[in-house]
């Protein structure tokens, strides 16, 4: 087969697909919260009496706005201030309202002479809306953090 029709064939088909035009892009509608995610909040939410060999943090968020997905993380933090380990998560949705969490942890985890944090952040369309102010936990005990206010993300 010669190859002058090979390559011709070739770059004709090449032209036809370049000259097709590609499906523009839908911006992201904000609504409810994916499935999956409210499905995870409702199973955090019902945790049921805390057992012996945990600890808790609990307290309100205020400022997640409804639909949003929130999630809180227990984490080690290095000199430089980046996450080492997960001790601990959560995920919860927001309600427009102030919204209880409750974040259970193995106090054996806890690592002795390093800084822990409690982080959170909230996100709506897969986009970040909002951040929380680390919160340092000196001790592997259960604490009520009170109220605690997101804020806008930078």
């Amino acid at each position: 087969m010669p190859l002058k029709p090979l390559v011709l064939l070739s770059l004709l088909s090449l032209l036809v697909a370049c000259g097709t035009d590609a499906p523009k892009p839908q911006p992201p509608t904000p609504g409810p919260a994916p499935q999956q995610a409210q499905k995870k909040a409702r199973e955090s939410a019902q945790l049921g009496p805390l057992p012996a060999y945990q600890r808790e943090l609990s307290g309100t968020l205020q400022g997640v706005p409804a639909g949003a997905e929130v999630e809180l993380a227990l984490l080690v933090i290095d000199d430089k201030d980046r996450p080492q380990q997960l001790l601990a998560s959560s995920s919860l949705i927001g309600t427009n309202q102030v919204l209880p969490f409750h974040l259970r942890f193995n106090p054996e985890s806890f690592p002795a002479g390093q800084r822990v944090e409690l982080r959170g952040r909230a996100s709506q369309s897969g986009q970040l809306i909002l951040h929380l102010p680390s919160q340092v936990i000196t001790q592997p005990t259960t604490q009520a953090m009170g109220q605690l206010q997101f804020i806008k993300a930078p």
